[in-house]
This record gives structure tokens, C-alpha cells and sequence, in this order.
């Protein structure tokens, strides 16, 4: 598939992928993929110009109440690097601004602070984008410089997340990264059917 897999920004705990069946169980360690540099284990593969790649999260076993899986699209592998993520965390208890499983955040160039993008509709409301593992799907597409995330619990029918457009390399890294958002705790994720469409959303 041409995927390697390393962890960026030394985290404490190393981390690894065991290539399986369909897809990689990843452990990370990791402070976070947050603020001005991070943490985390990433199976990734350069993709050139514009994509659309989807990911199952089949299984997800957190350290703490931030731990995250996602799918990444990274300009390199360096800890401070932009990036754009679909995030998605272990449970759907309420977060900050987020009530229910998915976020999607961003470093619009290196070395700056990380901003997310929540759900429209917040706590008391039912999750508009719930966790249901082992059907937890995430889906970005690129077309130029506008990125549009997606949410499934199927891989078929898809729900637009959010739109955001800022510029990256035309070449990046992109697949599955995961946090701990615990220095001494190692998290667990299955990730499965990695797949890159032709076709439009």
C-alpha cells in the first residue's frame, strides 16, 4: 500500500503499527496533536495534488478523555508541522464545545497554535456525529486548497462534518495518526479499510 509508519515529536512512550488484515492496530503514546508541536504515531503515504481517502476506526482504547484517532493530512513529519485532521475521539460524553465523537482541527502553518472546528449543535442535544464503533468512518477529500470532512457509520452513506480551505504543499502526507494525550499511558486503535476514491463525494 506505501504506507510507513513513524512517531512524531518523541514521545515518551514509542509507538508502533502491526500491518493486519485490512488495516494497522496502532499503539501511540503522545502529550497530544494540539497547540504549537505534537505527539502522536502516524501510518501515512505522500499523496500528490488532490484525494479523497477514507478510514474505519474499528476499535479504540483511550488513556484519557482527549486521546485521539484520525485521519491526517500532514505537510511533514516534523512535530510543529500545518496539518489538517479529522478527529475522532474514544466515547460521545461532552468535550469543551463538543458534544459526540468528531472534531476537526488545524495548524494553518507551522508553529502555530492548533484551532478545531466542533459540531454545530452542542450539549444538552443528542450527538449530531456519534461514535459507533466498529463503524466509525472518517473521510476527507481535497480539492486544491479546500478540505471537506466527513463522517460515516457505514462507509456508504457519508455526512458532510465541515469545509475548510488553506493552503498546503501539493505533495502530503496522509492515513492514520493517533495520540495518547498521556505521556506515561499508552492508547490503542484499530484502524481498517483504508481506502483512496475515485469518484466524487
Amino acid at each position: 500500500m506505501g504506507f510507513d509508519h513513524c512517531d512524531i515529536g518523541t514521545p515518551h512512550i514509542l509507538g508502533s503499527a502491526v500491518l493486519v488484515d485490512s488495516g494497522w492496530d496502532v499503539v501511540a503514546g503522545g502529550v497530544d496533536i494540539w497547540e504549537t508541536k505534537d505527539q502522536f504515531h502516524f501510518v501515512s503515504k505522500v499523496i500528490t495534488g488532490d484525494f479523497d481517502v477514507a478510514v474505519r476506526v474499528a476499535s479504540f482504547t483511550p488513556a484519557h478523555l482527549y486521546s485521539k484517532a484520525g485521519l491526517m493530512i500532514r505537510e511533514t513529519l516534523t512535530a510543529e508541522s500545518a496539518h489538517l485532521m479529522l478527529v475522532v475521539f474514544a466515547d460521545n460524553q461532552p468535550r469543551n464545545n463538543n458534544l459526540g465523537a468528531y472534531e476537526m482541527q488545524y495548524r494553518a502553518t507551522d508553529g502555530v497554535n492548533c484551532r478545531a472546528i466542533y459540531p454545530a449543535v452542542l450539549p444538552p442535544a443528542t450527538p449530531e456525529f456519534p461514535a459507533t464503533y466498529p463503524n466509525t468512518w472518517l473521510r476527507v477529500v481535497r480539492r486544491d486548497n479546500l478540505f471537506t470532512a466527513f463522517g460515516s457509520n457505514d462507509g456508504k452513506s457519508w455526512r458532510l462534518y465541515a469545509q475548510h480551505e488553506m493552503p498546503l504543499s501539493k505533495s502530503v502526507s496522509v492515513g492514520p495518526a493517533l495520540t495518547s494525550h498521556d505521556a506515561e499511558h499508552e492508547s490503542r486503535a484499530a484502524f481498517r479499510d483504508y481506502t483512496e476514491f475515485n469518484p466524487k463525494v
